[in-house]
């Protein structure tokens, strides 16, 4: 038999991802290696598989009802790989697109888990708004994310990540924050630190002071929290913030938490990714990063909630 798995595995991410170019990115080769991939595998069938335009791929009738049976075969490829119980035989690349939060918080010990226990799994990390990331991962230009959401769309595999909560921030030097009922009026003073435009959390800070009839509401949006965080440390003005990024600086005394009475709705946080197009260790990434999630949120008093 002339098949061999890396031409099957061409077939399957040029129809997937619809062009030679990013399979081959995806695969981490040139795009004439895929198309010598394509056309061997054209020839030991017999077949014509797709039909190359200018600029798009279309599978033919036959490529249609082959499809599925090449990713059958894949897949018992991987099921062979799990129940040798060697991980280290996986090889491939994990396209991760993360939030800020996660990646503030215990991203770095879950990529050091995967190494460990995967370390022929090379990582390409996005970290971006879960607005970008949604359509990164429905685009197949991510294989996995993990963000908060609503969602509009459902993903066939996810793995909750837990869920973490919004506090109100300043640097102590800031007069007129203290005490357990800080007025909206009083927090007003300064500016309001939050996170982009086109957020949950950032329509939710603006909706709130709009009920408040608080005209007089400065804003400052930001797509990076970590700056937000910074700015409310040189007492730029007052910020929401999650908890999980603003602990170790209230901590260490740059920052105090306002006791102001109302904050931003906790994030839920999700593994998302598609289990039936994904290699098998994109599932066995999202449980070790859902193990590694559950410790981080028992360790620090966050919420665990199943999705």
């Amino acid at each position: 038999m002339n098949l061999k798995i890396a031409q099957l595995e061409a077939f399957v991410w040029v129809a997937d991802l619809g062009s030679f170019r990013r399979a081959a990115e995806r695969l981490s080769t040139t795009q004439p290696n895929i198309s010598t991939r394509i056309s061997a595998l054209e020839q030991a069938l017999d077949v014509t598989l797709m039909e190359r335009d200018a600029g798009s791929v279309r599978l033919t009738s036959k490529g249609v009802e082959l499809l599925d049976h090449a990713r059958r075969v894949l897949r018992s490829a991987e099921a062979f790989l799990e129940a040798s119980g060697q991980a280290a035989l996986y090889e491939g690349v994990l396209k991760l697109g993360v939030s800020e939060l996660i990646a503030h918080t215990w991203l770095r010990e879950f990529l050091k888990t995967l190494k460990r226990e995967y370390p022929n799994i090379l990582v390409e990390l996005t970290i971006d708004l879960s607005a970008n990331l949604r359509n990164e991962l429905y685009s197949r230009s991510i294989d996995m994310a993990f963000q908060n959401g609503p969602f509009e769309r459902q993903t066939s595999g996810q793995e909750t990540l837990g869920t973490y909560r919004w506090i109100w921030v300043a640097a102590p030097e800031l007069p007129g924050l203290d005490g357990n009922d800080v007025s909206v009026e009083q927090l007003l003073r300064y500016p309001v630190l939050t996170h982009a435009r086109d957020t949950r959390p950032y329509e939710e800070v603006a909706g709130h002071f709009r009920s408040q009839r608080a005209a007089a509401a400065r804003l400052v949006p930001s797509s990076n929290l970590a700056a937000c965080l910074h700015m409310s440390i040189d007492a730029m003005g007052i910020a929401s913030m999650p908890v999980s990024m603003a602990r170790d600086y209230i901590k260490a005394g740059q920052l105090r938490q306002v006791h102001y009475h109302w904050t931003p709705e906790s994030l839920m946080f999700l593994a998302r990714y598609d289990a039936a197009r994904s290699p098998a260790f994109v599932a066995q990434a999202a449980r070790l990063a859902r193990r590694q999630a559950r410790q981080y949120v028992e360790r620090y008093g966050e919420s665990w909630e199943e999705s």
